[in-house]
């Protein structure tokens, strides 16, 4: 597959990068540092800028956005995602896979124990992001896939994991390590049975 990253000089979509490249797949990081796991082409610039977003879908396979946050900027995350979308309809790329955060849309009830009520009120902020990103994704049209995981870490990975959906009766935990999080992204977009889901992810 010709694999599109928007995000990934850093974290999940580096180790997704990495993965992808290391199974034979043709892989372009788009960032803002320009920075890419080795053998990755790099694409530098804002993806919230439309001239960047069409160089980055064209010809793509599929699309994984995992933009994190952005210092002084609110809406960062659905910014990208927009931009990402339109250049994606524009250019004919249907599959779309996009990196969320647990607590996010409907996924409130997957949150383990009193984590539910901390990440409601210490997250606020990130979560409206995520909601908005959400919506545009489920809007699009596109083939799309979330993923939304649970607290992040750079534990080295476990090799296993867990992916619900809503109501499924599935138990998730409180963590995920960045690794095998990009090790389940690879395997989404391998897989046309995820296409219109959304998944919680934990270890």
């Amino acid at each position: 597959m010709k694999i599109t990253i928007i995000g990934g000089s850093t974290g999940t979509g580096a180790q997704l990068a990495s993965l992808a490249h290391d199974a034979g797949h043709t892989v372009t990081v788009v960032s803002r540092s320009g920075r890419a796991p080795a053998g990755v082409r790099a694409i530098t610039g804002n993806a919230t800028d439309p001239a960047v977003a069409s160089e980055a879908v064209v010809g793509a396979d599929a699309v994984v956005v995992t933009v994190g946050g952005a210092k002084g900027i609110a809406h960062q995350r659905v910014a990208v995602t927009r931009t990402v979308v339109d250049a994606m309809q524009e250019a004919g790329v249907r599959r779309l896979l996009v990196q969320s955060s647990l607590g996010a849309g409907d996924s409130g009830s997957q949150l383990p124990g009193v984590l539910g009520l901390i990440t409601r009120v210490v997250l606020a902020k990130p979560l409206a992001d995520h909601n908005a990103q959400e919506a545009a994704v489920t809007g699009s049209g596109l083939d799309w896939t979330l993923v939304r995981p649970t607290g992040l870490t750079d534990k080295a990975p476990a090799g296993t994991w867990q992916a619900h959906q809503v109501g499924d009766g599935g138990k998730l935990r409180g963590s995920i390590a960045r690794g095998d999080l990009a090790a389940c992204m690879l395997g989404i977009l391998t897989d046309d049975s995820t296409i219109g889901k959304a998944f919680g992810v934990s270890n």
